[in-house]
């Protein structure tokens, strides 16, 4: 992670790199624990959601 990327930034990176080494990982969990522990917004956390859907999609 990059010193001073924002937290969103890193969540979206740690996320896309979880799903990376396990296609089939439970989305809800851990969109969860990114938010945990990268300390987001309830709004970073809806736009996580938001990115797996079109990431889905894609």
């Amino acid at each position: 992670m990059a010193v001073g990327e924002s937290p969103i930034k890193q969540a979206v990176k740690w996320l896309d790199d979880q799903l990376a080494d396990n296609p089939a990982a439970d989305r809800v969990k851990l969109v969860d624990e990114a938010s945990r522990r990268f300390d987001l917004s309830p709004l970073d956390t809806d736009f996580l959601f938001r990115h797996l859907a079109e990431r889905k999609k894609s």
